[in-house]
């Protein structure tokens, strides 16, 4: 009976053991969760005040790992002491929960006092110093908690297993916790809820955390337990100081282990979609890869027996299989936009097989190595915990390696070398960490020897002949102009066989080329008319340059322009010496360029002095058309955003957004059109041009909320032809009609369009992840978009223009609108051709019913006037035929009637005499 009791109580007391220690898992994962999710958000807040500079999105990366290294190491020692260590555990995460509350009240005026601080335009070292420390403090409460929770819950958990094994197991919880709450985040909770009440759902994960682990895991007392007591079998294999030597290598690896991953991200930029998904995704595999290199390390350590050789053997073998590993990545990574096309033809064109493809080029490339960096930390931590040095400092050491890696790889090394030699660099690092140590002769075993040689051959060939990681899609017959790898992006200037050049960033064609030098002068030459009298105008968003460049065409304004990375502005000193006879990139004193976040720069207020008076407001301000599914854009379509870019405007200023609806479905549309009238109730929308491939959609409200003058604009645009370096006749935009004829609605009609769409906000992104879809898998083509919308929308002469208005005036313009529309709907059926009788085939009764229509619609005219003098060679009787149409319905017009005379002239030499 008494052996019967002993066993029931023994086998009871497993049981509830197991129970603990299972519940210390799940009380990691969910601390992992929470922690990650924090990282999602804390990141955006603040880089939508700091800006999405390197230095501001740096900052709170290398602000979190830094706070949580800090924690860690201060707080080893009292953890370590304490008989209470439970308590310690709920105290940190209490910690956390309080301070991210604290955030979620204080983080936007904190962070407005910081932008304040750094100033509009700051020098760089000033932007740094004030991003870094400002962010570390802000959040060092509770990154320092943080970095306490896993070093006291191993603590808590010491006398329920064995040390060599907790720590790992723990480790891999954490990370997991971390995956689920990178996926969880940006796939779920964001769209769904928005960043506030996502923070709350984390609050809630600590808050259960502390409370359960003081219900569970809070003995009356218990005594301190020695790091050394804790080991079994190798507790005291290795000295003091040789534990004490591993730190170096846990610096070293967290700064090489998150340089690998942030090089990685860097060059899958150029393959990847780059919207918020791709990132976590990548962030995922990152984390699933760590975690499962440490939850393996935990199952073979249990049964493990050290012998005197292990700890340094499988140290040294680990090393060098993870030089291995990272060479094999940036193989792999040579291949990666082949692996994604070949991903894509297999899968589909649907948005979860985009995903999937990603996912799959981002396990190629970060699986391996992230698994062995896994277990490597795992094997370094329980080396030295059972030599004496407090896990605490393991991971405080190894966190603030990687602090350290966002500033080391990603801003100075990149610019300089690339990403492709810094991956190198990152194996190479890993190579010598392996042959570093107190006795390198018993390191060098049979297996190690051989590896060690082939990896330091394998790096010497891969830095000769290794794949390029430069993604630039050049024509057979085209140049690469130039290519630079900043430190946020790639950016390239590329010239196909005619002479049309491109600015591409990370691989992409989205920043306007040669070739749109009418559409992107346009964008500019639409709102600089429609005002009577402008001096100063901002453009937010430089591309190539042609579009601010257009703008100091009128002598008296003077341009600001802001673009976000400052290889661009380099880059478009080609276009506008190419486009515009320009020979650098500011062509006129009249440009100024600056190199800034477009939200950071108009939230920031200009201090004046007694040397510096306050510069005026603007007059008028441009926003590019920035893709709103690339990471950070969306934030440029916020109601904060557009409220801020109000504020910087004068009484009589009007602020124009363009929206490129080629890269936009309309429910995207949708939530940035309300909440642009959300802060601008009296708005208009205009087409830049009436292209159907890639139709541009600008939304323009006065400040003064007041509509147009019809008198004004005539008198604008009648001395702007004599005044302006060029004139707005030779970008189509000659008379009165052609400019207020772009209109395509009022507000009535813009309210109705955006119907219960909802608001893009600051705490609510729903354009980044709406955006993406049509980005993945576009479910229609531009034209049939445009085509849609103009469906949906209208205008008005009495909410466009202010009274009194001529009648029959109003009634070409109204005609002018219905000709527009018909224009567009007949283009999307039209298929480009080289041959002028098939294109006449096509277009001519259908260009003739819109200029019945409307005989100002100029855009009607222009084409059947090419066609028909394209003809005079071959079917004279044809062209004449056409132009005497053309000259009917539009007699004030001399151009008809001098090709008829020039047909004549033809026919007239060709006559044999």
């Amino acid at each position: 009976m008494i052996r019967f009791f002993t066993v029931s109580t023994m086998l009871a007391a497993e049981n509830s053991a197991l129970s603990r220690y299972r519940l210390a898992i799940g009380l990691m994962i969910a601390s992992g969760f929470a922690g990650l999710g924090y990282q999602i958000i804390w990141t955006q807040q603040t880089s939508l005040w700091l800006g999405h500079e390197a230095a501001a999105v740096i900052a709170v990366v290398s602000a979190f790992f830094g706070g949580i290294g800090a924690g860690a190491w201060l707080l080893a020692t009292p953890i370590e002491r304490s008989p209470r260590p439970a308590r310690w555990y709920a105290v940190c995460e209490l910690t956390i929960a309080g301070w991210s509350m604290v955030l979620a009240l204080l983080m936007a005026p904190l962070a407005e006092a910081m932008l304040q601080l750094i100033g509009r335009q700051p020098s760089p070292w000033w932007q740094w110093t004030v991003s870094f420390g400002g962010t570390f403090l802000m959040l060092l409460p509770a990154t320092a908690a943080m970095g306490a929770t896993l070093p006291a819950m191993a603590r808590v958990l010491a006398p329920l297993c064995k040390a060599d094994s907790g720590i790992a197991s723990l480790y891999a919880a954490n990370t997991l916790g971390a995956v689920l709450g990178v996926l969880a985040t940006a796939f779920w909770l964001l769209p769904w809820l928005g960043l506030a009440h996502t923070a709350y759902i984390c609050v809630a994960l600590n808050l259960f955390c502390a409370f359960a682990v003081l219900k569970f895991f809070s003995p009356p007392q218990m005594p301190a337990i020695s790091p050394v007591s804790t080991g079994t079998t190798g507790a005291n294999l290795l000295a003091d100081s040789a534990g004490r030597q591993l730190l170096p290598i846990l610096f070293c690896t967290g700064l090489l282990g998150i340089g690998y991953e942030i090089l990685v991200v860097r060059v899958l930029s150029q393959v990847a979609e780059n919207t918020v998904y791709t990132f976590a995704i990548l962030l995922a595999v990152y984390l699933v890869g760590t975690a499962s290199g440490a939850a393996g390390y935990a199952r073979w350590q249990r049964h493990k027996n050290w012998a005197a050789d292990d700890v340094n053997g499988i140290t040294q073998r680990l090393l060098q299989w993870l030089t291995a590993a990272c060479l094999l990545g940036i193989i792999f990574l040579g291949a990666a936009a082949a692996v994604k096309s070949a991903a894509l033809k297999l899968l589909g064109s649907s948005m979860a097989a985009a995903l999937t493809a990603e996912a799959i080029i981002a396990l190629i490339s970060f699986l391996v190595p992230t698994i062995l960096m896994g277990a490597l930390f795992s094997h370094l931590c329980t080396a030295a915990k059972i030599s004496g040095v407090k896990f605490s400092h393991c991971l405080g050491i190894n966190t603030l390696g990687a602090a350290l890696a966002p500033l080391l790889f990603g801003v100075l090394l990149v610019p300089v070398i690339g990403p492709q030699r810094a991956l190198l660099l990152v194996a190479s690092g890993y190579l010598l960490l392996s042959m570093v140590g107190r006795d390198i002769t018993t390191w060098r075993t049979k297996l190690s020897r051989p590896l060690l040689a082939m990896t330091g051959c394998v790096l010497f060939a891969l830095a000769l002949w290794g794949p390029s990681l430069r993604f630039v899609e050049v024509e057979a017959s085209g140049r690469l102009v130039s290519y630079q790898d900043g430190a946020a992006a790639a950016v390239s200037v590329i010239e196909d066989a005619r002479g049309v050049a491109r600015l591409h960033i990370n691989n992409r064609q989205q920043e306007g080329s040669s070739a749109t030098l009418l559409a992107d002068a346009r964008q500019a030459l639409i709102p600089l008319l429609l005002h009577p009298d402008p001096k100063r105008a901002l453009f937010l968003g430089l591309g190539t340059g042609v579009t601010a460049t257009s703008a100091t065409y009128d002598p008296q304004l003077k341009v600001d322009a802001v673009e976000l990375l400052p290889d661009v502005i380099a880059a478009s000193a080609y276009f506008t010496a190419t486009v515009n006879g320009a020979s650098g990139p500011q062509p006129n004193p009249r440009l100024t360029l600056i190199t800034a976040d477009a939200r950071r720069f108009v939230r920031s207020r200009e201090q004046p002095s007694a040397q510096r008076p306050p510069a005026p407001r603007y007059d008028f301000i441009v926003a590019d058309n920035f893709h709103p599914a690339r990471s950070g854009s969306a934030s440029l379509y916020t109601v904060e955003h557009f409220a801020a870019v109000r504020d910087q405007l004068a009484e009589d200023g009007f602020f124009c957004q363009w929206l490129p609806l080629h890269q936009l479905d309309l429910p995207t549309l949708r939530s940035i059109v309300q909440s642009y009238v959300a802060v601008n109730p009296n708005s208009f929308a205009v087409l830049a041009t009436n292209s159907l491939d890639t139709p541009v959609v600008g939304l323009i409200a006065r400040r003064d909320g007041r509509r147009f003058d019809a008198a004004a604009i005539r008198a604008r645009l009648q001395s702007s032809a004599s005044t302006m370096l060029r004139a707005p006749a030779e970008f189509g935009l000659a008379d009165d009609f052609a400019l207020l004829g772009s209109f395509i609605a009022g507000p009535r009609a813009l309210a109705k369009f955006a119907g219960s769409a909802p608001l893009n906000t600051d705490d609510h992104p729903v354009v980044a992840t709406l955006a993406p879809r049509i980005t993945y898998a576009a479910d229609s083509l531009p034209r049939d978009r445009l085509s849609a919308l103009l469906r949906e929308v209208d205008i008005r002469t009495d909410e466009l223009l202010v009274a009194p208005v001529d009648t029959a005036w109003a009634a070409r313009l109204a005609a002018y609108w219905q000709a527009r529309d018909q224009f567009i709907n007949a283009g999307r059926n039209v298929k480009a051709t080289a041959d002028p009788r098939q294109m006449l085939a096509q277009v001519r009764e259908p260009l003739l019913a819109v200029l019945r229509l409307s005989p100002d619609f100029r855009p009607a005219y222009d084409p059947l006037l090419r066609i028909a003098v394209a003809l005079g060679n071959t079917d004279a009787a044809v062209a004449t035929s056409l132009l005497k149409e053309l000259q009917q319905l539009q007699p004030l017009r001399p151009e008809a009637g001098q090709a008829i005379q020039a047909i004549k002239e033809i026919k007239e030499t060709s006559r044999p005499r």
